[in-house]
């Protein structure tokens, strides 16, 4: 699932909990108004809530998304079977009905009898069930028709790997898309081809070239583990998800968990770096989403004095749309302002010499490229706002490493530098706060690695503000 797509289903888990948590109180509420005291729907909700009981319910609010977020209801499920969902949530409800049950009588507030209770965990477990049970089933009929797709590399060929291969095909609501095998010799090989994509030496250039987002290795462990040792840490340099199908192996950036495929049984060992099931990562997406759209209008009058500046001074279109490498190596058209002459990209290669950029980036202070409108869209940063449309589409994020061409992509040596790509890029990012085009480029990958390993949300904001005054200022744009 794209980081987009994770992020909106989180929002939407948290969002529909906290309404079945106060659906749970207002059902319950009322059936025990009414048995006790006769009380009709319109009296009961005709009653006042005090002030004190709307921070209690806050407190509530919180407090449960705390012990759903313990019980990991807020991780991918994709992997496992309903009945293993449905236990967690059990646990949960019971958990969260109990601590409030012993609040309400140490306290001696709330409203938490043993009638009271026993009727809040009835609904809010049956309505949490329910919905999650519809949700994945929604899910599943979305990924049976090519939708929502996690393309799947598998390391090895035997009947382990062809095992789980016909689970993954067989179970198309699990959104998987087998990209192909690795291998150094193909072993019993069954009736159906095989897709072989090359050796475990070609492993890097494999993972380096396509849309990889998960690694699953089938090896033999007691034969092959120092080379799947080597593999695991070559996925990993990128951000790629590794699932093993057994046992721990030592890794220097990520942290394992484990998961069951679907009813199906079958135990895997997930390996993921950086933190990307932050739980507050459903609140970047939410920002990303009402900022962006908020600055679309709010610039929108500027991008049209923009637009037609280019038009009356320069022949050609208005937008410049170049392929950029973003989350996972996928590619997508970044849309900016043209700054330069029709054709500039095809006169690259003759001004290569007067690149002033270190590694695969090309920049040069003075492009003769360059128009005069062109000069100062990119000195105000205007020229970049037609990427709050990427935003929007999930294609960017407001805060993240700044989407490359991918001449610059295949430009890259050293495969630790494309963990970039583990995350989708953003409009703004550390490197675009410390000095941008005066910033070497091993210094600006290393900035990079520094901003998705320690992911905040409050980092996000105080980047995004540290952006307006370089802005303005103009610093290091070029």
């Amino acid at each position: 699932m794209s980081q987009f797509r994770r992020q909106l289903l989180l929002t939407l888990l948290k969002f529909s909990d906290g309404c079945i948590l106060l659906m749970g109180l207002f059902i319950t509420s009322w059936l025990t108004a009414t048995e006790l005291k006769h009380v009709s729907l319109a009296d009961f909700l005709s009653m006042r809530i005090k002030i004190s009981n709307l921070i209690g319910l806050l407190a509530m609010i919180f407090l449960w998304h705390m012990i759903y977020r313990f019980f990991r209801l807020y991780r991918s499920r994709r992997l496992q079977n309903y009945t293993r969902e449905w236990k967690d949530i059990v646990k949960s409800t019971t958990a969260g009905t109990l601590i409030f049950f012993l609040c309400g009588k140490v306290f001696n507030t709330g409203p938490f009898t043993p009638m009271f209770a026993l009727g809040f965990w009835l609904s809010t477990t049956f309505l949490t069930i329910s919905f999650r049970t519809l949700l994945r089933y929604a899910l599943k009929k979305v990924r049976a028709y090519g939708r929502n797709l996690r393309f799947v590399l598998i390391v090895g060929t035997n009947e382990r790997a062809y095992a789980f291969a016909r689970a993954i095909e067989g179970n198309r609501e699990l959104g998987y898309h087998l990209a192909g095998y690795v291998d150094d010799v193909l072993h019993t090989a069954p009736k159906q081809e095989i897709k072989l994509l090359g050796t475990l030496k070609d492993f890097p250039n494999i993972i380096r070239n396509r849309v990889i987002d998960e690694v699953i290795i089938a090896l033999p462990i007691k034969s092959q583990y120092e080379g799947i040792q080597a593999i695991i840490h070559k996925a990993e340099e990128q951000g790629i998800t590794i699932r093993c199908l057994y046992h721990l192996f030592n890794t220097k950036i990520s942290t394992s968990s484990m998961a069951i495929l679907g009813g199906l049984r079958i135990p895997v060992l997930e390996i993921a770096s950086g933190r990307q099931d932050n739980t507050m990562y459903p609140a970047k997406r939410a920002v990303d989403i009402v900022l962006g759209f908020t600055l679309l209008i709010l610039t929108l009058p500027v991008m049209i004095v923009a637009a037609i500046a280019i038009k009356l001074t320069s022949p050609g279109p208005v937008f410049f749309v170049q392929d950029r490498v973003g989350y996972n190596k996928r590619i997508f058209p970044l849309y900016k302002f043209r700054t330069m002459i029709v054709g500039a990209e095809k006169t690259q290669q003759e001004l290569e010499a007067m690149n002033e950029m270190d590694g695969p980036v090309f920049k040069i202070r003075d492009d003769p490229r360059v128009t005069k409108v062109g000069q100062w869209l990119r000195k105000t940063s205007i020229d970049e706002l037609p990427q709050l449309h990427n935003v929007l589409r999930g294609h960017m994020s407001l805060v993240g490493p700044r989407p490359l061409p991918v001449r610059d992509y295949n430009g890259f040596k050293d495969d630790w530098q494309r963990r970039r790509f583990s995350v989708r890029p953003g409009l703004t990012c550390l490197w675009q706060v410390n000095g941008r085009n005066h910033t070497c480029f091993d210094d600006w990958m290393k900035l990079d690695m520094k901003y998705i390993d320690n992911w905040t949300f409050l980092g996000d904001m105080k980047i995004l503000l540290k952006t307006i005054p370089v802005v303005f200022n103009g610093k290091g744009a070029s």
